[in-house]
């Protein structure tokens, strides 16, 4: 890891990796590609052969037959067996498990109505192995009393077949909490040494979570590691953020918890 350079609250890190030492726990963690950051080491190739393509002809300068580009073959509106989820059988698993009952009894990371949409995911086949349905697991959070739901459904019926509320459960966040969460750090007082970073770094404003690449991880209370803000952190859906500007270097914000439950930032104590 290079250099990390100390300028206001937040720190820029050129380098593509952050190391954290922490008591607290943090799970679900994948960073943001590093492609345009300010990097050194990717391969490049010489050019010649790319040059003779054009010309149609091979490395050797012999003439060579024009490649053909096969189109992918449509997608479908439903899959086989064990076959991935097409779009359309994700789209329709989230209209079964989400009713109009069950979105107007629900609330998403912003506050609005309707659940928050995690992951929708191929169901494991009866244990029999004779059911050849397609079932889909729909895994969804609702911050109204925070739960984690996850509900089964079966594709070729249309119905729930299994349904599981779950408290103090919580998987990697989504791109869209991630999004959330950086918007509320931006708009916090603790957000000030971020926005600087980045003025530093690009010369402009930081005004949203656009202009960032974003990867979080949740954060779990740990005794000790943490002020008393975030206490209820694993009850509540709390969210560390690794943040890289977009074309530019990575800001450790890391250092920085934001309760999306609670719509709160705190700064961890060491």
């Amino acid at each position: 890891m290079r250099k990390i350079v100390h300028r206001h609250l937040g720190k820029v890190v050129a380098g593509a990796a952050i190391a954290v030492a922490s008591t607290a726990v943090m799970v679900g963690v994948t960073l943001p590609g590093t492609a345009g950051a300010d990097e050194t080491g990717g391969t490049k190739g010489d050019g010649k052969a790319a040059a003779a393509q054009q010309l149609g002809q091979d490395e050797q300068g012999a003439p060579v037959a024009p490649g053909v580009v096969q189109e992918a073959p449509d997608e479908g509106d439903k899959g086989k067996g064990g076959d991935p989820l097409t779009d359309d059988e994700i789209a329709r698993a989230q209209k079964i498990a989400v009713n109009r009952q069950t979105f107007a009894a629900t609330q998403d990371v912003d506050g609005e109505r309707g659940p928050q949409q995690l992951t929708v995911d191929l169901a494991e086949p009866e244990n029999d192995g004779t059911d050849t349905s397609r079932r889909a697991d729909v895994s969804y959070y609702d911050y109204r009393d925070d739960t984690l739901v996850t509900k089964t459904v079966d594709l070729d019926t249309g119905k729930v077949v299994d349904s599981t509320d779950q408290h103090g459960v919580q998987p990697p966040p989504s791109r869209a909490e991630s999004s959330a969460a950086a918007a509320l750090l931006i708009a916090d007082p603790l957000g000030a040494g971020l926005k600087a970073d980045y003025k530093d770094a690009m010369g402009k404003e930081l005004t949203s979570p656009d202009q960032l690449q974003l990867s979080g991880g949740i954060y779990r209370a740990a005794p000790g590691a943490q002020p008393a803000a975030l206490d209820k952190c694993g009850e509540h859906r709390c969210v560390r953020l690794f943040t890289k500007v977009k074309n530019g270097p990575w800001i450790d914000t890391t250092f920085l918890v934001i309760d999306l439950s609670a719509h709160k930032v705190a700064e961890l104590k060491h």
